[in-house]
Protein backbone atom coordinates (compact mmCIF):
# COMPACT_ATOMS: atom_id res chain seq x y z
CA UNK A 1 0.00 0.00 0.00
CA UNK A 2 1.51 3.16 -1.23
CA UNK A 3 1.44 5.37 1.66
CA UNK A 4 -0.07 9.50 1.12
CA UNK A 5 2.38 11.67 0.72
CA UNK A 6 1.70 14.73 3.23
CA UNK A 7 -0.31 17.85 2.15
CA UNK A 8 1.88 20.82 0.78
CA UNK A 9 2.52 23.53 3.13
CA UNK A 10 0.09 26.91 2.39
CA UNK A 11 0.93 30.91 2.72
CA UNK A 12 -1.39 32.39 4.57
CA UNK A 13 -3.36 29.27 6.39
CA UNK A 14 -5.76 30.24 8.82
CA UNK A 15 -5.05 27.09 10.39
CA UNK A 16 -6.74 26.18 13.82
CA UNK A 17 -9.42 28.00 15.74
CA UNK A 18 -8.01 27.71 18.76
CA UNK A 19 -4.76 28.97 17.49
CA UNK A 20 -6.50 32.06 16.04
CA UNK A 21 -8.15 33.24 18.94
CA UNK A 22 -5.31 33.18 20.79
CA UNK A 23 -3.34 34.83 18.83
CA UNK A 24 -6.43 37.52 18.38
CA UNK A 25 -6.25 37.85 21.82
CA UNK A 26 -2.66 38.64 21.63
CA UNK A 27 -2.77 40.91 19.03
CA UNK A 28 -5.23 43.29 20.60
CA UNK A 29 -3.60 43.57 23.69
CA UNK A 30 -0.07 44.60 21.09
CA UNK A 31 -2.61 46.73 19.76
CA UNK A 32 -3.46 48.68 22.61
CA UNK A 33 0.21 49.09 23.34
CA UNK A 34 1.19 50.14 20.06
CA UNK A 35 -1.19 53.33 20.57
CA UNK A 36 0.32 53.89 23.85
CA UNK A 37 3.95 53.41 22.45
CA UNK A 38 2.92 55.81 19.68
CA UNK A 39 1.64 58.53 21.92
CA UNK A 40 4.73 58.49 24.02
CA UNK A 41 7.23 58.91 21.44
CA UNK A 42 5.06 61.95 20.11
CA UNK A 43 4.92 63.03 23.28
CA UNK A 44 8.91 62.97 23.85
CA UNK A 45 9.34 64.21 20.81
CA UNK A 46 7.38 67.14 21.30
CA UNK A 47 8.99 67.92 24.72
CA UNK A 48 12.27 67.30 23.19
CA UNK A 49 11.25 70.42 20.66
CA UNK A 50 9.58 72.52 23.01
CA UNK A 51 11.12 75.75 24.85
CA UNK A 52 11.03 73.33 28.16
CA UNK A 53 13.38 70.74 26.28
CA UNK A 54 16.05 70.74 29.61
CA UNK A 55 13.24 69.36 31.51
CA UNK A 56 13.16 66.24 29.39
CA UNK A 57 16.85 66.15 29.24
CA UNK A 58 16.64 66.26 33.39
CA UNK A 59 14.23 63.43 33.60
CA UNK A 60 16.27 61.00 31.10
CA UNK A 61 19.01 61.89 33.45
CA UNK A 62 17.73 61.19 36.62
CA UNK A 63 19.77 58.66 38.75
CA UNK A 64 18.48 56.73 41.04
CA UNK A 65 18.92 53.00 42.23
CA UNK A 66 20.93 51.57 45.18
CA UNK A 67 24.88 52.18 44.51
CA UNK A 68 26.06 49.08 46.42
CA UNK A 69 24.83 46.85 43.57
CA UNK A 70 26.12 49.25 40.92
CA UNK A 71 22.32 50.05 40.00
CA UNK A 72 22.50 54.06 40.30
CA UNK A 73 21.13 54.44 36.90
CA UNK A 74 19.83 57.22 34.97
CA UNK A 75 16.00 56.83 34.17
CA UNK A 76 16.54 56.46 30.70
CA UNK A 77 18.90 53.48 31.17
CA UNK A 78 16.14 52.16 33.67
CA UNK A 79 14.02 52.04 30.90
CA UNK A 80 15.95 50.51 28.60
CA UNK A 81 17.67 47.88 30.88
CA UNK A 82 15.17 47.17 33.38
CA UNK A 83 11.96 47.44 31.99
CA UNK A 84 12.78 46.44 28.74
CA UNK A 85 13.78 43.11 30.36
CA UNK A 86 9.86 42.88 30.97
CA UNK A 87 9.20 43.11 27.07
CA UNK A 88 11.91 40.33 26.32
CA UNK A 89 10.71 38.23 28.92
CA UNK A 90 7.29 38.04 27.66
CA UNK A 91 9.02 37.87 24.43
CA UNK A 92 10.93 34.63 25.31
CA UNK A 93 7.49 33.20 26.78
CA UNK A 94 6.07 33.57 23.48
CA UNK A 95 8.67 32.17 21.52
CA UNK A 96 9.00 29.12 23.63
CA UNK A 97 4.85 28.96 22.99
CA UNK A 98 5.02 28.92 19.61
CA UNK A 99 8.11 26.40 19.30
CA UNK A 100 6.17 24.05 21.91
CA UNK A 101 2.63 24.11 21.02
CA UNK A 102 2.16 26.67 18.50
CA UNK A 103 2.73 27.03 14.63
CA UNK A 104 6.55 27.09 14.87
CA UNK A 105 6.24 23.09 16.39
CA UNK A 106 5.66 22.27 12.96
CA UNK A 107 8.85 22.19 10.79
CA UNK A 108 6.44 22.87 7.55
CA UNK A 109 4.84 25.46 8.50
CA UNK A 110 7.96 27.12 10.69
CA UNK A 111 9.80 27.20 7.08
CA UNK A 112 8.35 30.43 5.51
CA UNK A 113 8.44 32.71 8.17
CA UNK A 114 11.41 31.69 10.27
CA UNK A 115 12.80 32.13 6.33
CA UNK A 116 11.26 35.56 6.07
CA UNK A 117 12.20 36.85 9.12
CA UNK A 118 15.84 35.67 8.12
CA UNK A 119 15.75 38.05 5.34
CA UNK A 120 14.06 40.54 6.22
CA UNK A 121 17.37 40.83 9.06
CA UNK A 122 20.24 39.94 6.45
CA UNK A 123 19.08 41.91 3.53
CA UNK A 124 19.01 45.56 5.87
CA UNK A 125 22.18 44.82 7.38
CA UNK A 126 23.72 44.14 4.54
CA UNK A 127 22.44 47.20 2.82
CA UNK A 128 23.67 49.24 5.42
CA UNK A 129 27.10 47.52 5.79
CA UNK A 130 27.03 48.37 1.51
CA UNK A 131 26.26 52.12 2.28
CA UNK A 132 28.84 53.03 5.89
CA UNK A 133 31.66 50.06 4.14
CA UNK A 134 33.92 53.33 3.82
CA UNK A 135 33.40 54.33 7.61
CA UNK A 136 36.67 54.84 9.62
CA UNK A 137 35.14 56.25 12.54
CA UNK A 138 32.55 52.94 14.01
CA UNK A 139 29.70 53.49 12.12
CA UNK A 140 29.28 50.05 10.66
CA UNK A 141 28.89 48.94 14.31
CA UNK A 142 25.09 50.27 13.44
CA UNK A 143 24.43 47.47 11.32
CA UNK A 144 21.27 45.44 13.27
CA UNK A 145 19.34 48.98 13.85
CA UNK A 146 17.91 48.57 10.83
CA UNK A 147 16.79 44.65 11.08
CA UNK A 148 14.50 44.40 14.22
CA UNK A 149 10.29 44.55 13.39
CA UNK A 150 8.43 46.31 15.71
CA UNK A 151 5.00 44.53 16.23
CA UNK A 152 3.30 46.84 18.41
CA UNK A 153 3.86 49.81 16.15
CA UNK A 154 3.32 47.71 12.89
CA UNK A 155 0.06 46.58 14.90
CA UNK A 156 -1.21 49.77 15.60
CA UNK A 157 -0.81 50.88 12.47
CA UNK A 158 -3.18 47.75 11.21
CA UNK A 159 -5.61 48.87 13.55
CA UNK A 160 -5.78 52.16 11.35
CA UNK A 161 -5.75 50.82 8.13
CA UNK A 162 -6.13 46.99 7.88
CA UNK A 163 -9.53 46.77 10.38
CA UNK A 164 -10.37 43.54 8.03
CA UNK A 165 -6.71 42.48 7.55
CA UNK A 166 -7.69 38.76 7.53
CA UNK A 167 -6.28 36.52 10.75
CA UNK A 168 -3.94 34.54 9.00
CA UNK A 169 -1.84 37.18 7.56
CA UNK A 170 -2.64 39.15 11.23
CA UNK A 171 -0.82 35.43 12.32
CA UNK A 172 1.94 35.56 9.69
CA UNK A 173 3.06 39.27 10.75
CA UNK A 174 3.02 37.97 14.31
CA UNK A 175 4.56 34.72 13.98
CA UNK A 176 7.76 36.78 11.47
CA UNK A 177 8.01 39.27 14.12
CA UNK A 178 8.75 36.32 17.58
CA UNK A 179 11.18 35.16 15.21
CA UNK A 180 12.65 38.61 14.40
CA UNK A 181 12.49 39.29 17.91
CA UNK A 182 14.48 35.88 18.47
CA UNK A 183 17.80 36.92 16.21
CA UNK A 184 17.43 40.14 17.93
CA UNK A 185 17.95 38.89 21.26
CA UNK A 186 20.92 36.63 19.89
CA UNK A 187 22.66 40.09 17.97
CA UNK A 188 22.37 41.66 21.10
CA UNK A 189 24.12 39.19 23.24
CA UNK A 190 26.68 38.29 21.04
CA UNK A 191 27.65 41.19 19.17
CA UNK A 192 26.82 44.15 21.98
CA UNK A 193 28.66 42.69 24.68
CA UNK A 194 31.20 44.84 24.87
CA UNK A 195 33.20 44.06 27.98
CA UNK A 196 32.08 40.66 29.24
CA UNK A 197 32.65 39.88 33.18
CA UNK A 198 32.96 36.22 34.12
CA UNK A 199 31.67 35.32 37.12
CA UNK A 200 28.84 38.07 37.77
CA UNK A 201 27.36 35.72 34.41
CA UNK A 202 28.36 32.81 35.85
CA UNK A 203 26.40 33.60 39.10
CA UNK A 204 23.25 34.72 36.92
CA UNK A 205 23.11 31.31 36.48
CA UNK A 206 22.44 30.14 39.63
CA UNK A 207 19.25 32.39 41.03
CA UNK A 208 18.07 31.75 37.33
CA UNK A 209 18.76 27.75 37.92
CA UNK A 210 16.36 27.75 40.92
CA UNK A 211 13.93 29.87 39.51
CA UNK A 212 13.98 27.04 36.60
CA UNK A 213 14.00 24.26 39.24
CA UNK A 214 10.52 26.52 40.73
CA UNK A 215 8.92 27.21 37.66
CA UNK A 216 9.37 23.54 36.11
CA UNK A 217 7.70 22.67 39.54
CA UNK A 218 4.67 24.88 38.65
CA UNK A 219 5.59 26.96 41.39
CA UNK A 220 3.45 30.89 40.81
CA UNK A 221 4.29 32.96 43.97
CA UNK A 222 6.03 35.97 43.18
CA UNK A 223 7.49 36.34 46.53
CA UNK A 224 9.65 33.40 45.55
CA UNK A 225 10.02 34.50 42.05
CA UNK A 226 10.56 38.19 41.67
CA UNK A 227 13.56 37.99 44.07
CA UNK A 228 14.97 35.46 41.90
CA UNK A 229 14.51 37.08 38.43
CA UNK A 230 15.59 40.48 40.22
CA UNK A 231 18.80 38.50 41.31
CA UNK A 232 19.07 37.24 38.12
CA UNK A 233 18.76 40.64 36.06
CA UNK A 234 21.04 42.28 38.35
CA UNK A 235 24.00 39.86 38.08
CA UNK A 236 23.71 39.84 34.15
CA UNK A 237 23.65 43.72 34.04
CA UNK A 238 27.32 43.44 35.87
CA UNK A 239 28.35 40.72 33.70
CA UNK A 240 28.20 43.10 30.47
CA UNK A 241 25.31 41.10 29.11
CA UNK A 242 22.64 43.14 28.33
CA UNK A 243 19.95 42.93 31.19
CA UNK A 244 17.37 42.13 28.73
CA UNK A 245 18.65 38.85 27.92
CA UNK A 246 18.47 37.95 31.47
CA UNK A 247 14.16 38.39 30.56
CA UNK A 248 14.30 36.07 27.75
CA UNK A 249 16.31 33.54 30.07
CA UNK A 250 13.84 33.28 32.65
CA UNK A 251 10.73 33.02 29.72
CA UNK A 252 12.55 30.25 28.58
CA UNK A 253 12.64 28.69 31.76
CA UNK A 254 8.51 28.63 32.21
CA UNK A 255 6.84 25.39 31.18
CA UNK A 256 4.53 25.78 27.88
CA UNK A 257 2.60 22.52 29.09
CA UNK A 258 0.62 21.33 31.83
CA UNK A 259 2.18 18.58 33.87
CA UNK A 260 0.55 14.91 33.41
CA UNK A 261 -0.07 15.35 37.59
CA UNK A 262 -2.47 18.64 36.50
CA UNK A 263 -3.76 16.89 33.52
CA UNK A 264 -1.62 17.47 30.59
CA UNK A 265 -1.46 19.46 27.31
CA UNK A 266 -5.81 19.11 27.01
CA UNK A 267 -6.53 20.36 30.82
CA UNK A 268 -5.70 24.15 29.89
CA UNK A 269 -3.43 26.64 29.30
CA UNK A 270 0.14 26.02 31.05
CA UNK A 271 2.35 28.39 33.19
CA UNK A 272 3.43 29.95 30.48
CA UNK A 273 0.14 31.32 29.17
CA UNK A 274 -0.43 32.09 33.09
CA UNK A 275 2.57 34.21 33.29
CA UNK A 276 1.93 36.06 29.63
CA UNK A 277 -1.67 36.73 30.14
CA UNK A 278 -0.02 38.93 33.71
CA UNK A 279 2.63 40.20 32.15
CA UNK A 280 2.06 41.29 28.03
CA UNK A 281 -0.55 43.90 29.57
CA UNK A 282 2.43 45.49 31.91
CA UNK A 283 5.06 45.18 28.87
CA UNK A 284 2.75 46.81 26.14
CA UNK A 285 1.24 49.22 28.49
CA UNK A 286 3.65 50.27 30.18
CA UNK A 287 7.34 49.09 29.84
CA UNK A 288 7.34 49.75 26.03
CA UNK A 289 5.43 52.91 26.12
CA UNK A 290 7.64 54.22 28.77
CA UNK A 291 11.09 53.17 26.88
CA UNK A 292 9.89 55.11 24.06
CA UNK A 293 8.80 57.83 26.29
CA UNK A 294 12.46 58.16 27.26
CA UNK A 295 14.23 57.21 24.13
CA UNK A 296 12.20 58.89 20.99
CA UNK A 297 12.93 62.22 22.62
CA UNK A 298 15.42 63.92 19.60
CA UNK A 299 15.81 67.87 19.28
CA UNK A 300 15.84 67.79 15.24
CA UNK A 301 17.54 71.35 15.32
CA UNK A 302 14.89 72.47 12.61
CA UNK A 303 15.82 71.89 8.84
CA UNK A 304 19.83 72.35 9.49
CA UNK A 305 19.38 69.31 12.41
CA UNK A 306 17.43 67.40 9.63
CA UNK A 307 19.93 68.09 7.41
CA UNK A 308 22.66 66.88 9.06
CA UNK A 309 21.07 64.11 10.27
CA UNK A 310 20.17 62.64 6.78
CA UNK A 311 23.50 63.03 4.96
CA UNK A 312 24.76 61.14 7.54
CA UNK A 313 26.00 57.43 6.21
CA UNK A 314 24.29 56.00 9.20
CA UNK A 315 21.08 57.12 8.98
CA UNK A 316 20.97 57.12 5.09
CA UNK A 317 21.45 53.06 5.85
CA UNK A 318 19.13 52.96 8.13
CA UNK A 319 16.21 54.30 6.20
CA UNK A 320 17.53 52.64 3.30
CA UNK A 321 17.56 49.31 5.70
CA UNK A 322 13.95 49.43 6.82
CA UNK A 323 12.04 50.77 3.84
CA UNK A 324 13.83 48.82 1.08
CA UNK A 325 15.91 46.26 2.97
CA UNK A 326 13.27 44.57 5.13
CA UNK A 327 11.01 44.26 2.12
CA UNK A 328 13.30 42.81 -0.23
CA UNK A 329 14.34 40.45 2.32
CA UNK A 330 11.32 39.27 3.74
CA UNK A 331 9.63 38.96 0.04
CA UNK A 332 12.58 37.42 -1.78
CA UNK A 333 12.56 34.23 1.20
CA UNK A 334 8.83 33.90 1.18
CA UNK A 335 9.15 33.50 -2.25
CA UNK A 336 12.57 31.05 -2.52
CA UNK A 337 11.23 28.80 0.56
CA UNK A 338 7.57 28.38 -1.39
CA UNK A 339 9.50 27.60 -4.41
CA UNK A 340 11.55 24.74 -3.08
CA UNK A 341 8.60 23.63 -0.98
CA UNK A 342 5.90 23.77 -3.77
CA UNK A 343 4.18 25.94 -0.84
CA UNK A 344 0.75 26.80 -2.31
CA UNK A 345 -1.01 30.34 -1.59
CA UNK A 346 -4.27 30.28 0.65
CA UNK A 347 -7.70 30.67 -1.94
CA UNK A 348 -8.04 34.77 -2.04
CA UNK A 349 -4.81 36.03 -1.00
CA UNK A 350 -1.84 36.94 -3.64
CA UNK A 351 1.68 37.95 -3.62
CA UNK A 352 0.88 41.97 -2.85
CA UNK A 353 -0.09 40.48 -0.07
CA UNK A 354 3.31 39.02 0.86
CA UNK A 355 4.69 42.48 -0.10
CA UNK A 356 2.57 44.95 2.27
CA UNK A 357 3.27 42.89 5.21
CA UNK A 358 7.27 43.09 4.72
CA UNK A 359 6.82 46.81 3.85
CA UNK A 360 5.14 46.88 7.54
CA UNK A 361 7.79 44.90 9.06
CA UNK A 362 10.02 47.73 8.09
CA UNK A 363 8.81 49.42 11.12
CA UNK A 364 11.31 49.35 13.40
CA UNK A 365 11.14 51.42 16.74
CA UNK A 366 11.51 49.30 20.42
CA UNK A 367 14.57 47.29 19.21
CA UNK A 368 15.74 49.43 16.59
CA UNK A 369 16.37 52.41 19.56
CA UNK A 370 17.67 50.06 21.77
CA UNK A 371 20.43 48.73 19.62
CA UNK A 372 21.28 52.44 18.66
CA UNK A 373 22.05 53.34 22.03
CA UNK A 374 24.12 50.54 22.52
CA UNK A 375 26.37 50.59 19.08
CA UNK A 376 26.98 54.48 19.75
CA UNK A 377 26.18 55.34 23.35
CA UNK A 378 22.83 56.95 24.69
CA UNK A 379 22.73 60.76 24.35
CA UNK A 380 25.83 60.74 21.69
CA UNK A 381 24.87 63.03 18.58
CA UNK A 382 25.45 59.67 16.02
CA UNK A 383 22.62 58.19 18.85
CA UNK A 384 20.21 61.54 17.61
CA UNK A 385 20.61 61.14 14.28
CA UNK A 386 19.53 57.10 14.64
CA UNK A 387 16.57 58.21 16.63
CA UNK A 388 15.72 60.63 13.60
CA UNK A 389 15.88 57.87 11.35
CA UNK A 390 13.97 55.19 12.70
CA UNK A 391 11.10 57.37 13.19
CA UNK A 392 11.98 58.72 9.66
CA UNK A 393 11.80 55.00 8.26
CA UNK A 394 9.71 53.50 10.27
CA UNK A 395 6.82 56.49 8.88
CA UNK A 396 8.19 55.97 5.22
CA UNK A 397 7.17 52.28 5.84
CA UNK A 398 4.05 52.53 7.51
CA UNK A 399 2.74 54.92 4.36
CA UNK A 400 3.76 53.10 1.92
CA UNK A 401 2.25 49.99 3.41
CA UNK A 402 -1.21 52.21 4.35
CA UNK A 403 -0.81 52.28 0.63
CA UNK A 404 -0.54 48.96 -0.60
CA UNK A 405 -2.61 47.20 1.48
CA UNK A 406 -5.26 49.81 1.10
CA UNK A 407 -5.42 48.44 -2.43
CA UNK A 408 -6.78 45.37 -1.21
CA UNK A 409 -9.07 46.57 0.87
CA UNK A 410 -11.95 45.17 -0.44
CA UNK A 411 -10.75 41.46 -0.90
CA UNK A 412 -10.09 41.64 2.34
CA UNK A 413 -13.30 42.47 3.67
CA UNK A 414 -14.41 39.59 1.75
CA UNK A 415 -12.16 37.30 3.42
CA UNK A 416 -13.02 38.61 6.99
CA UNK A 417 -16.99 38.47 5.76
CA UNK A 418 -16.52 34.57 5.15
CA UNK A 419 -14.52 34.00 8.26
CA UNK A 420 -17.18 35.66 10.53
CA UNK A 421 -19.73 32.99 9.10
CA UNK A 422 -21.10 31.00 11.86
CA UNK A 423 -24.32 28.97 10.38
CA UNK A 424 -24.47 26.04 12.87
CA UNK A 425 -23.82 28.83 16.34
CA UNK A 426 -21.62 27.11 17.85
CA UNK A 427 -19.12 30.05 18.46
CA UNK A 428 -16.65 28.07 15.28
CA UNK A 429 -16.67 30.16 12.54
CA UNK A 430 -17.83 27.80 9.61
CA UNK A 431 -14.63 27.90 7.53
CA UNK A 432 -12.12 26.51 11.06
CA UNK A 433 -14.73 23.49 10.31
CA UNK A 434 -14.08 23.08 6.21
CA UNK A 435 -11.47 20.06 4.98
CA UNK A 436 -7.73 21.97 4.33
CA UNK A 437 -8.03 20.83 0.97
CA UNK A 438 -11.16 22.64 0.23
CA UNK A 439 -9.65 26.17 1.34
CA UNK A 440 -6.05 25.81 -0.68
CA UNK A 441 -5.47 27.46 -4.36
CA UNK A 442 -2.51 28.04 -5.81
CA UNK A 443 -0.15 30.84 -5.78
Amino acid sequence: MTATPPPSPRLFDRGSWLEARRIGDILRKETIGGILLLTGAVLALIWANSPWRDGYETLRGFTFGPHSLHLDLSAATWAADGLLAIFFFVAGLELKREFVAGDLRDPRRAAVPIAAAVGGVLIPAVLYLVINASSADGQAKGWAIPTATDIAFALAVLAVIGRFLPHAMRTFLLTLAVVDDLLAIVIIAVFYTANLSILPLLAALVPLAVFTVLVQRRVRSWWLLLPLAFATWTLMHASGVHATVAGVLLGFAVPVLRSRKAGGPDAGPGLAEHFEHRFRPISAGVAVPVFAFMSAGVAVGGLSGLGSAFTDPVAIGIIVGLVLGKPIGITAATWLVTRFTRAKMDTGFAWIDVLGLAVLAGIGFTVSLLIGELAFGLGSDRDDHVKVAVLTGSLAAALLATIILRLRNRAYRRIHDEEAVDADRDAIPDVYQQPAASRTGTA
